[in-house]
């Protein structure tokens, strides 16, 4: 599979499974070490202004969030929070908003790549190297060209739960199967 094909395959992917399952509440039944450990970006269009998600791998180091943008500086939702790095994070187990800032310092950059290349389970591998064994250097000339994401939290986000989520409709579709089994 070419670059352009995995591409769209992960942007079908991601839109009609991915985000729907965080924003029913469901992220955490998703999220294993062979999966990966996913978070969704929640960033503010740069051109449109509407809310966008975006599904990332992750790694939680030092009380920050920490992310790669795997398809370099083209990613949309890299480009998206460059224009408004006030951001929120859809974690398996809650919410959290944020301030996203570019890693610059070379040690924080390999410490995070490796992290989340580590939490992304099969995923992790894509970049050619094995992340609990491929020595700095390697994993700095890999990735020289990737974008290092730390969000540091600024506040509790909205969850599934919450006004705007979707968990709501889970419940309901629960409530409508056991309506029909119990009297159908």
């Amino acid at each position: 599979m070419n670059r352009s094909s995995m591409r769209r395959f992960f942007r079908f992917l991601n839109r009609f499974f991915m985000v729907p399952m965080f924003r029913l509440g469901l992220g955490a039944l998703i999220v294993n070490p062979v999966s990966g450990y996913i978070m969704v970006l929640k960033t503010v269009g740069r051109k449109t202004g509407k809310a966008r998600r975006t599904p990332l791998n992750y790694a939680l180091l030092d009380g920050c969030v920490y992310c790669v943008a795997g398809w370099g500086t083209i990613a949309h939702w890299y480009r998206n929070l460059q224009a408004t790095p006030n951001v929120e994070i859809l974690l398996p187990g809650g919410s959290v908003s944020g301030i996203a800032e570019s890693v610059d310092e070379a040690a924080e950059r390999v410490r995070a790549i490796r992290q989340v290349m580590k939490n992304g389970g099969f995923a992790g591998f894509f970049m050619g190297f094995n992340p609990w064994t491929a020595p700095d250097s390697l994993i700095q000339a890999r990735t020289s060209d990737l974008p290092v994401v730390r969000i540091r939290p600024t506040g509790i986000g909205s969850g599934a739960g919450d006004p705007g989520g979707w968990q709501w409709l889970l419940i309901l579709l629960v409530c409508a199967v056991l309506i029909v089994l119990a009297f159908g």
